[in-house]
């Protein structure tokens, strides 16, 4: 049987996520999941990518909002309910996306945590993002992620990464959102029509992987693993392949413990990524 094992939300796109043992199914992801992100001055989103120390940033939930720590800055709450503002544009990626700038105290709370000049903006309801039209029907939203509202990842997967370097990794390293126990290493690759508790998923795309994945998400040292172990047998279309990204029609709530149940797997071959068995790390 397929189980979920985790879940993850990013409250703050590219800082560190929450474990969840319940999450709530909004029409744009998981509830909370990456509703704020930070910006630079031209409005463009920052990253881990550019900025490995942001994964020092650490969030919980608190009961009226998103608590975030750091080791010298110490801790901000971010409530939310958050006061209403015109909305602007901002740009993540290519995408242009509407949402509001918080206040000035985070904005400055944050400037001096990460000692770059940043601000914090919220995705209200109001706002609505599409996700990418090649990939989902008309009308599906998302957050401020990436382009789609959720990653899903198998455990096998990772065990079988993990079994191919010299030292494991842990699973934060890819951000997921749902990860789950039972079947075969990749088998998320295939997923087309997912249920989990009465809430259908569809696989929209294979997840290209970026040096994100190459940060330590507890000291934001940045290596080479595990793309370069990743390179040698995930390769697609020179992109390196891990966990697919989903899209979604009704919403509800998941939990860990739940079962996954595919109906239908994807037969379009770029999906199809060739399997190497495993060489000594």
């Amino acid at each position: 049987m397929l189980q979920i094992s985790e879940l993850f939300i990013y409250p703050i796109k590219s800082l560190g996520g929450i474990a969840v043992q319940n999450a709530v199914v909004t029409t744009r992801g998981l509830q909370h999941d990456r509703r704020w992100m930070l910006v630079n001055e031209q409005g463009h989103f920052i990253t881990q990518r550019e900025f490995p120390h942001m994964a020092l940033l650490k969030a919980t939930i608190e009961t009226d909002g998103i608590a975030v720590h750091h080791h010298s800055s110490g801790s901000l709450l971010i409530p939310f309910n958050n006061e209403k503002r015109p909305l602007q544009q901002f740009a993540v990626w290519d995408d242009s996306c509407m949402g509001q700038y918080v206040n000035d105290e985070f904005d400055h709370w944050f400037s001096r945590a990460l000692n770059m000049k940043c601000r914090l903006v919220y995705m209200p309801d109001d706002s609505e993002r599409e996700v990418d039209q090649r990939y989902a029907k008309p009308g599906m939203i998302t957050s401020f992620a990436d382009a789609y509202p959720f990653l899903l990842i198998g455990q096998a997967s990772l065990d079988d990464l993990n079994k191919r370097m010299s030292l494991p990794l842990p699973m934060n390293r890819f951000r997921p959102n749902i990860v789950f126990t039972g079947g075969e290493a990749y088998s998320e690759d295939l997923m087309n029509q997912v249920i989990i508790a009465g809430i259908t998923f569809y696989g929209a795309k294979l997840c290209a992987r970026c040096v994100l994945t190459t940060i330590d998400q507890q000291t934001a040292i940045k290596a080479k693993e595990p793309l370069k172990t990743l390179a040698s047998y995930r390769m697609k279309n020179n992109k390196i392949m891990f966990g697919q990204n989903l899209v979604h029609e009704n919403t509800g709530i998941i939990s860990v413990g739940d079962e996954l149940k595919v109906l239908s797997t994807h037969t379009e071959e770029r999906f199809i990524v060739t399997k190497k068995p495993i060489t000594a790390a």
